[in-house]
């Protein structure tokens, strides 16, 4: 069943989709006729059945409220250092399809790209409609927030809204770092905000890593293997999945 997100809250009886793009997919792409169903998700994350009343005049009505909740227990923010090509557009597309919250990405001290005002504004637009797609397409009941920071200060400025920054460094990996990971998320209880933070192609360089502890950040290892900048906050979003969703199920 095809499910859109609908900004704004949720109306009362028949109404019409007055978003351009979702009506065109719905009524234009997807074809869909008076009678068919399909869920809406609005701005409070509720999950609701409606049906088609009148694809001509794209009209519908919903009928219930679904139980359907498919959000991590915690809330998860992946910042990554501006990597090169098109490496950000999967990874806003993959984090999304595993739970993540926010996705963010800041100028890192070895990132190669440079963006401008103008690039950064072109690539937040294209990286919302990915993440739309890949929310609708997993059944997410959010759609993640993007941001894109144009220097690290404004990046670090964040750091106290989260209740744990987890620094990915390969140089902990290399030292055998294994624990971090698992005494954080298995102490969690649900709720809480986490920061992970990840390097471009790279990595992080050693100023980096002092100014991130110095806010508060925690070195973590990502297992004994060295990974790629598009893996490795895929191998952390997974982490954090198994620890606080199927072991807990």
């Amino acid at each position: 069943m095809q499910q859109y997100f609908i900004k704004g809250r949720a109306p009362r009886g028949v109404f019409q989709i007055s978003d351009k793009d979702t009506a065109k997919h719905m009524f234009s792409v997807m074809r869909l006729q008076a009678d068919e169903q399909i869920v809406l998700v609005f701005d409070d994350g509720i999950k609701r059945l409606a049906r088609v009343v009148d694809s001509q005049h794209q009209s519908v009505e919903i009928i219930e409220e679904l139980a359907d909740n498919v959000e991590l227990p915690v809330s998860v923010t992946i910042a990554c250092g501006f990597p090169k090509g098109d490496k950000l557009e999967f990874l806003a597309q993959k984090t999304t399809e595993l739970g993540v919250s926010q996705f963010w990405a800041f100028p890192a001290d070895w990132s190669v790209v440079k963006w401008d005002e103008k690039k950064v504004a072109k690539k937040i637009e294209k990286l919302q409609k990915i993440v739309l797609g890949a929310a609708e397409q997993s059944k997410r009941n959010r759609v993640p927030q993007v941001s894109l920071f144009a220097n690290q200060s404004d990046f670090l400025a964040t750091f106290d809204q989260f209740d744990c920054v987890l620094i990915a460094y390969e140089e902990s990996a290399k030292a055998g770092e294994r624990a971090t990971l698992i005494e954080v998320l298995t102490h969690f209880t649900g709720g809480e905000k986490i920061l992970f933070i990840f390097g471009p192609e790279g990595g992080l360089s050693p100023d980096e890593i002092e100014r991130f502890e110095i806010k508060g950040g925690r070195q973590v290892g990502l297992g004994p293997r060295i990974m790629r900048a598009e893996t490795a906050p895929l191998y952390a979003l997974t982490s954090v999945s198994v620890l606080t969703e199927l072991m807990r199920a």
